[in-house]
């Protein structure tokens, strides 16, 4: 009858140490050497103003109900030279975007009925590398995160406010001072104009008056 045990017959290569690895002081080169790659958020010239955990849904028209786009971190992002400042929301895992769009003077968010970790607003959106309206929830983990969300918001889209009027008070004193330069050109144009036809209205004067001379020097004198 056949023995279940293992075969513990007795081998000197068991009992031979085990041979340390001997470092010969080869080199061997990689076979592809990989070049190091920046990588850009597109965040780099500007500056996180608000930065909170979230979820993110979209109002679909077709289907008549909110589908969600993702839970992650939603950002307000001030431009360091223009000042402008757009929301972003980047999916937690896979870091897609979900919302990409300026805040304007116009935007306004208010609170989701019935529940008070949550706001509305509307928005021209390009997360999806095109312009399109779109009604926007937010949810967060608590009312004091959504109340600092909503004031954020709203003390931007009051600055871009002003910054706007600033904007459009600039432009109208420069068309009104470069209306007031066209004009000053018009007038010394028309100046410019009348003071050659009087000169030239005197040069033929003073011409007629010569010639008028001549005509007398030349008749004869009379007997």
């Amino acid at each position: 009858m056949a023995s279940k045990e293992p075969d513990h017959e007795h081998r000197e290569d068991d009992d031979a140490p085990a041979a340390d690895d001997e470092d010969t002081g080869a080199q061997v080169a990689p076979i592809v050497r990989l070049e190091e790659v920046a990588v850009t958020t597109g965040e780099e010239e500007e500056d996180a103003i608000l930065d909170l955990k979230s979820k993110l849904y979209r109002f679909d028209k077709d289907g008549n109900q909110w589908k969600e786009r993702g839970a992650g971190t939603v950002k307000l992002l001030k431009h360091k030279k223009t000042g402008k400042v757009r929301l972003v929301m980047r999916q937690s895992k896979t870091l897609k975007i979900c919302a990409n769009h300026y805040v304007l003077a116009t935007m306004t968010v208010q609170e989701h009925a019935g529940n008070d970790k949550s706001c509305l607003w509307h928005a021209s959106d390009f997360a999806d590398d095109e312009l399109k309206d779109e009604l926007f929830c937010i949810r967060f983990a608590s009312v004091d995160n959504c109340k600092s969300f909503m004031e954020t918001v709203r003390e931007v889209a009051e600055s871009q406010k002003s910054t706007e009027e600033n904007k459009e008070a600039s432009a109208a004193a420069g068309l009104l001072e470069k209306l007031s330069v066209e004009e000053k050109e018009a007038k010394d144009k028309v100046e410019e104009k009348d003071v050659k036809a009087k000169e030239e209205t005197e040069t033929k004067e003073d011409t007629k008056k010569v010639d008028d001379s001549e005509k007398k020097d030349g008749e004869p004198e009379s007997t």
